[in-house]
C-alpha cells in the first residue's frame, strides 16, 4: 500500500481588524487542520485566553460558538479541516474571538506549499506587535488605553515608583506598565513556545473532509 500524500502548507498571515498600526502574525498550518485545531493555533499564536465564544466567517458560513452576522446560526467546527474550503491564495476569511471584546481577525492565505518534513507545524514565522490585554474593551479601548500608557507616562511611573515597592498592588500595576512598555514588541519565540503543545496534536495523516460551501 503506497504511503498517504502529505498535506499541503498554508501559509497564512493573520491581522487584527480596527487597529493601527497593524498587529498581526504569519503561520504555517496544515492543510488538514480542523477549525477547531485553528482555533486553539490562533489564540497559542496570539497569546489570548481560551474563549468559549469564537466564530469562523468563511464564504459567507458560520462556524463556531459566537453568534455570527445576520442571524447565521453557527456550524460545528469540530469536524471541518481548512482543505475542504479549498481556499485560493490571497482568499480571505474572518476569525472572531470573545463574547464582549470581539475581536476581528482578518486572515489571508498567502501561499500554498509543498510539506517539508524537516519542520514542525503548527509555526510562527512572523509577526509584529504584542497582542491587547485580554478584557481591555476591544479595539477601541485599546487604542485610547495606548495613548494614554505612553513610553513617557511608563517612565515616569516606573521612577516615581523606584526602588520596586514590595505591595503586591505594585506588583501588578509594574506587570501592566511592562506590558505597555513592550506593546510594539512581538516575541516570536514565546509564540512558538505555546504553538508546542498543538504540534503533538495535529492529524497524522491527510483529513479526508467533506467540501463546504455556503
Amino acid at each position: 500500500m503506497s504511503d498517504p500524500i502529505p498535506p499541503e502548507m498554508y501559509q497564512l498571515r493573520m491581522r487584527l481588524c480596527a487597529i493601527s498600526p497593524l498587529i498581526w502574525r504569519r503561520l504555517l498550518v496544515r492543510s488538514d487542520t480542523p477549525l477547531v485545531a485553528l482555533h486553539a493555533v490562533i489564540l497559542a499564536a496570539f497569546g489570548w485566553l481560551e474563549a468559549a465564544a469564537h466564530c469562523f466567517i468563511i464564504h459567507g458560513t458560520t462556524f463556531g460558538s459566537a453568534t455570527g452576522p445576520a442571524s447565521t446560526e453557527p456550524a460545528d467546527p469540530h469536524p471541518v479541516p481548512l482543505a475542504t474550503f479549498h481556499l485560493r491564495p490571497n482568499e480571505r476569511f474572518t476569525y472572531v474571538y470573545g463574547g464582549v471584546d470581539r475581536w476581528h481577525h482578518e486572515i489571508r492565505l498567502e501561499q500554498v506549499l509543498a510539506h517539508d518534513p524537516q519542520r514542525h507545524y503548527p509555526l510562527c514565522i512572523g509577526g509584529a506587535r504584542a497582542t491587547p490585554l485580554d478584557g481591555c474593551g476591544g479595539p477601541a479601548s485599546f487604542l485610547a488605553l495606548r495613548d494614554h500608557f505612553s513610553l513617557r507616562y511608563v517612565a515616569a511611573c516606573l521612577l516615581a515608583r523606584y526602588p520596586a515597592d514590595d505591595q503586591p498592588a505594585w506588583h501588578v500595576e509594574r506587570l501592566l506598565l511592562q506590558y505597555w512598555a513592550g506593546v510594539d514588541r512581538f516575541d516570536r519565540r514565546a509564540a512558538n513556545r505555546r504553538l508546542a503543545p498543538q504540534i503533538a496534536t495535529a492529524p497524522a495523516t491527510p483529513a479526508q473532509g467533506r467540501e463546504v460551501r455556503p
